[in-house]
Parts: structure tokens; C-alpha cells; sequence
């Protein structure tokens, strides 16, 4: 597995490695597990996406939403471990949707970020748990917000 090749493949494009606005580290390893705090929805100039599902964007919109803070997370990893060759996997997947009461399709939107990380590290290798929820708000009005858990290679050792 490359996971370096797989991206570079998707012609997409890495925002800067988010930096905390509050009291918290954006990633921390813990043995063999690299933990990322909540992402947001940074672009390639540092600015947010920012809107509500099923207010004022729409379920697509929503999709490259996830997308894009799944991108903000390959930063990190980035970042933090030198590349993404050094995942062995990826474990847990926290997905926040900002979206309307009757919105009910929080899992649909969340894809955005999951296609992607199985793009990067296969089906089997980046397929782990997920959950997907609905808030009523999220910071900034971002739409969408995602914190993961990862294995670490042992290359990274």
C-alpha cells in the first residue's frame, strides 16, 4: 500500500495542518494510535466552509464538506507523522453533522470523509468504525466536524 500515490492520484489538494483555537492538541500518539482532535472544514487559503445542512447548503454541499475536513486531517496526519504511509489503518471515525431538526441522512454526508480515507489506505486498511450524529450547531457554523483514531506503522517507529 501507498498511501502517498493513492492521494496524489485523486489530484486534490491539502490545506495547512489546522492550528488550535482553543486549549487542546490537533493530534496526539498514544502507543501504537494516533488520536485526532475535531477537525473543521479548513481550505487550501486557511478560510472555513461554513453553513448548516439542510438550511443553507444542501446534502452534496454537505458531502465535499466532509470531504474537505478529511483533507484537513490528512494534513495533520501529515504533520505529525511525516506521511501517510506511516497509518497502518485507520480505527474510529466520529463524524458531526451541523444540520436542520429533520435532517436524517448524517451517515450520506459523512461518506465524504470516509471515501476518501478508504481511497488513501484501501477498503481494508481505511475502513474502521464509524458513527455519524446531527448537532445543533458546531463551531464557527461549520458544517461539518470529524475526530479519528489511527494505527500507526510500525515504519513510523
Amino acid at each position: 500500500m501507498d498511501a502517498e500515490a493513492n492521494f496524489a492520484a485523486t489530484g486534490l489538494i491539502l490545506p495547512p495542518a489546522p492550528q488550535p483555537l482553543g486549549v487542546y492538541k490537533p493530534s496526539l500518539i498514544v502507543g501504537d494510535f494516533l488520536y485526532l482532535s475535531g477537525h473543521g472544514t479548513v481550505q487550501e487559503d486557511g478560510s472555513l466552509i461554513i453553513g448548516r445542512v439542510g438550511e443553507n447548503m444542501d446534502i452534496e454541499q454537505g458531502v465535499l464538506a466532509a470531504r474537505q475536513v478529511g483533507l484537513a486531517m490528512l494534513a495533520t496526519i501529515i504533520k505529525t507523522l511525516g506521511s501517510l504511509n506511516h497509518v497502518k489503518r485507520v480505527i474510529k471515525v466520529l463524524g458531526m453533522v451541523n444540520a436542520t431538526p429533520g435532517f436524517t441522512r448524517h451517515p450520506y454526508v459523512i461518506n465524504g470523509c470516509s471515501e476518501l480515507f478508504r481511497t488513501v489506505w484501501g477498503q481494508d486498511a481505511g475502513v474502521g468504525v464509524r458513527s455519524a450524529v446531527g448537532m445543533g450547531s458546531l463551531p464557527d457554523n461549520i458544517p461539518v466536524e470529524i475526530e479519528a483514531v489511527f494505527e500507526i506503522a510500525s515504519s513510523f517507529k
